[in-house]
């Protein structure tokens, strides 16, 4: 049976979330924005309350929270900006989780734990300067020499690519099957920031989420032991696939938060500006806008929460977490516009917060899947063209321990 309340768990953390987003970022994420400035800092703060590692089991270095904890905390945190939201989606929604269910005993204990502790900061690298959508035009490669696999590649638009130490990379194994465009030759790989033939970048020029770090990096001739491969040759693309899927279910969460800020902004405004003698508030037009917002929050909240829940259970969610993903951002991006409209020719300056949302929830409606791959697949489910199976694993269920600390306890 779905239980859609909240325990004490969940709002222990939502608040905790809430308050440290609105203490620590809210009164300088205006500047940081301006400045297109990431501040490295706040990583710390989020380490110091286990956020980086809030579903990840105790026995990994984790919080031992659920899947619902990690949706609260993504929705808090992009309330207040899309940049924190961020670093929950790749640090721990594509990379830590990903490790914890396809990953070694050994790269568990190695890379899992300092990530989930926040000692490690990790990232994902799929999307390549020639491929994104289309996963296999991806040019990366990665060829066995004894003991060690010597990686070459690029990858594009990787959030925290200038600031991560620890790289998911996904590459082709097998050169034939490459030029087949057969998935089953892609394998996944960890890669560290300290080894040889590494570089970074940072790009700059964004349209949104200013504050958050967004860049490139590159392999030549980068060598890993062959205990860094993930999973077996050939598994990449299913690993891939399996790693977007939690991706997704950070960004759908995420994504909400954009539009109760939206709703919660235009409120606020219309409470207090008045025009033709009245506060707009009053004004029917502007009722029809907040209404809409509030049926769009309230919908993708459920949404993504039936996900969380599917995702607590251990059952496949694919479908679900798509569906959440896709209503989500593009609601967002409806919300934000609207909030616009609401404050009229001040949503278009940035001395209020609506201009940021909308900038920065454009980019949710393309990466972890654009709108129109969303929208094919949600067709193909219900066309029946398209049957949801695991990869080869999914998700380990939710287990909770009889003793655990709060998120934010010392």
């Amino acid at each position: 049976m779905i239980d859609f309340a909240l325990n004490e768990d969940h709002i222990s953390i939502r608040n905790t979330v809430r308050e440290f987003a609105q203490r620590e970022v809210a009164p300088r994420i205006k500047e940081l924005d301006e400045q297109q400035r990431f501040d490295r800092a706040i990583l710390d703060k989020m380490a110091e309350l286990n956020l980086l590692g809030v579903c990840i089991p105790e026995e990994y270095g984790g919080a031992g929270f659920d899947y619902i904890s990690l949706g609260l905390v993504c929705e808090e945190l992009e309330a207040i900006d899309t940049s924190l939201r961020v670093v929950m989606s790749v640090h721990t929604g594509l990379n830590s989780l990903t490790l914890y269910t396809w990953g070694t005993e050994e790269q568990k204990r190695k890379y899992l734990v300092p990530q989930a502790k926040g000692e490690r900061v990790a990232t994902y690298g799929l999307t390549e300067p020639g491929a994104g959508s289309d996963v296999v035009g991806a040019r990366s490669t990665a060829r066995r020499e004894g003991d060690e696999y010597v990686l070459n590649g690029e990858k594009m638009w990787i959030s925290l690519a200038d600031v991560a130490d620890n790289f998911l990379f996904f590459c082709w194994t097998d050169e034939e099957k490459r030029r087949r465009r057969d998935h089953t030759g892609m394998s996944c790989f960890i890669v560290e920031r300290s080894m040889k033939g590494f570089t970074s970048g940072t790009i700059h020029g964004k349209m949104g989420i200013r504050a958050g770090n967004t860049g490139y990096f590159s392999l030549q001739d980068v060598r890993v032991p062959k205990e860094n491969l993930i999973g077996e040759e050939g598994e990449g693309f299913k690993i891939a696939m399996f790693a977007l899927e939690q991706g997704r279910y950070t960004v759908a969460s995420g994504a909400t938060g954009v539009i109760r800020a939206s709703r919660d902004a235009s409120v606020a405004y219309a409470n207090t500006r008045e025009t033709f003698g009245t506060k707009i508030a009053n004004h029917q037009l502007v009722k029809q806008k907040i209404a809409e917002m509030e049926a769009d929050y309230q919908m993708c909240h459920l949404l993504w929460l039936r996900a969380g829940w599917l995702k607590n259970e251990g059952q496949l969610n694919a479908k679900e977490t798509s569906l959440a993903k896709w209503q989500a951002t593009i609601r967002s991006e409806r919300a934000a516009s609207m909030a616009i409209e609401v404050h009229g020719a001040n949503g278009y300056s940035n001395d209020y917060p609506v201009e940021r949302y909308l900038r920065n929830c454009k980019a949710a409606v393309i990466y972890e899947g654009t709108r129109d791959i969303h929208t094919l697949m949600q067709a193909d489910w219900a066309l029946g063209l398209k049957k949801e199976k695991p990869a080869r694993k999914t998700l380990p269920p939710y287990r909770p321990t009889e003793a655990r600390e709060a998120v934010g306890a010392d």
